[in-house]
Parts: structure tokens; sequence; C-alpha cells
């Protein structure tokens, strides 16, 4: 059976000791109207740009093709809101009562989609390989800068699977199916954030309206210390010390530290 939530704005941090529960049994939280509103409008343009100008492709190109050497010619944390929301003070905040006090950054991705985006099938973005266990905490903060409404894709997310051992695709070949239990995510006030376990099964479910408005997603992705994570970019190394060239760590010295990541490895 599938359940459906409205969220009401509320004063998401600190949070209370129900949420912090909630998020260690289902695997998720949502912090409606989070991000204040001159950030979400600073956030829009870049991503606009980013997509426009070929910024994102260029990205993807330096992730995906071996012939291309170094990192691309900017970055998202490079663009000046982008690279603020990493260090977010009230994120800050909510990452630390759900992880505790040191994290590090690892990825950020920015995107305008299009009306009438296909869904993304079921699967889950914990990053380790093999997946052998669930000893330490990585989170994805996606962050919806228009919300979501009835012209927008919906969030469907699988409470609970963040406690399974299992490879990210294990559920693959359910599509964007509604499976039981699942919670749909489908209205949300804009500048809104859902915070997710990064084990958890979730999925984009397609706009059965097909929409005319793009859908603003920019997913910030951060883990626990005391643990070597496997990078997703070749460059990473790169992406931390331009995150503390920039200053976005905000006084915490662990948000860029490089020791707390394996080698990176090509994926075949």
């Amino acid at each position: 059976m599938t359940s459906r939530t409205s969220f009401a704005p509320e004063r998401p941090f600190p949070l209370e000791a129900a949420q912090i529960d909630r998020f260690t049994r289902l695997g998720y939280l949502v912090l409606p109207a989070f991000l204040p509103d001159d950030l979400v409008e600073r956030l829009k343009p870049e991503a606009d740009r980013w997509v426009d100008e070929g910024l994102r492709d260029a990205s993807i190109q330096a992730c995906v093709d071996p012939a291309v050497q170094g990192p691309p010619p900017v970055l998202e944390i490079e663009l000046a809101a982008h690279g603020e929301l990493v260090g977010h003070p009230p994120l800050m905040d909510v990452l630390a009562q759900l992880m505790g006090p040191e994290f590090v950054f690892h990825h950020m991705h920015s995107h305008r989609q299009d009306p009438g985006v296909p869904g993304k099938n079921w699967h889950h973005d914990y990053e380790q390989n093999p997946q052998a266990e669930r000893t330490h905490t990585m989170i994805h903060t996606l962050h919806y800068l228009d919300g979501i409404d009835a012209g927008t894709a919906p969030l469907a997310v699988l409470p609970g699977s963040q406690h399974e051992v299992a490879a990210k695709d294990a559920r693959d070949g359910h599509g964007t199916a509604e499976l039981p239990g699942e919670v749909v995510i489908d209205r949300l006030p804009p500048g809104s954030t859902v915070v997710l376990h990064s084990a958890l099964f979730h999925a984009r479910r397609p706009n059965p309206r097909q929409g005319d408005r793009p859908r603003y997603l920019i997913d910030t992705s951060y883990c626990q210390v005391g643990h070597r994570w496997p990078p997703v970019k070749p460059f990473w190394r790169h992406m931390l010390r331009r995150g503390r060239d920039l200053g976005l760590d905000r006084g915490r010295p662990e948000l860029f530290a490089e020791r707390h990541f394996e080698e990176y490895v090509r994926p075949a």
C-alpha cells in the first residue's frame, strides 16, 4: 500500500528526538521550506547556468570518459550560492545531529530537469564496493528549489530499507513501480529538503500529468568520519582542495579532508 504525504512548513532545527528516531528507523526526514528564500533565488539562476552553458555535461564527461584528463572547467561548488549551500549552517546542524559532529563532504549534483522527465528506477546511493555493512552513515540531502507539486515528478522512498545490505540496483527490476510499504512525497513547498540515508531505496516516479515546469534539484552528500569512503569523481582531490581554498568549510576542518577517502576506481 502506498502512503502519500503532505507537509506543512515547520521549524526543522534543532531536530527533536522524535525526528532523529524517525530518521534512524525509516531512513528519511522531510524538512519543508528548509532553505531561506534568498538562497533559493540565488541558486536557481546558477542551476540554469550549470545546464544551459554545458557545465553539467562537461562535469559528467570528466567523470565517465577515460580520455578526459583532469577536472572540468567549473565545479558546482565554485558557483557562489552552490558553494554556500554545501556548508549552510542549519544544514550542518541537522547533519551533526544525525551523524555526529564530524563528517566529510562527498559530492554535489545540480540539475534543472525538463518537464516530463522520465522516472528513475528504484536504487540506493550508499558508496561501498562491495556492499558489506552499514556501520557508518552516509547521507544525501535533496534540495527541491521549487518544491514538489502536481506539475513535477514525485519522490518515492521505501522506509527502513537502509538497514538492508544490498547492491545499489537490487530493486532495479521493479522499475519505478509501486512497492509495498513505499511512501510517495508529492507535495512540498519551495526550498524544501529531503534528508535520505544514502542506503535507503528510492525512485523518481514519472509525473503522470506531464507538467510544464522544470524540476530544480540539488543533491549534496556527506559521510560520517571514521571510515574511508569511495569517491565517485576522478577529480575528487581537486574538488576537496577547491572547497578548502574557497573557505566553504566554515571552520569545519573535516568537511573537505582527503584522509577520509580511498583511491578513486573508475567503474567498469
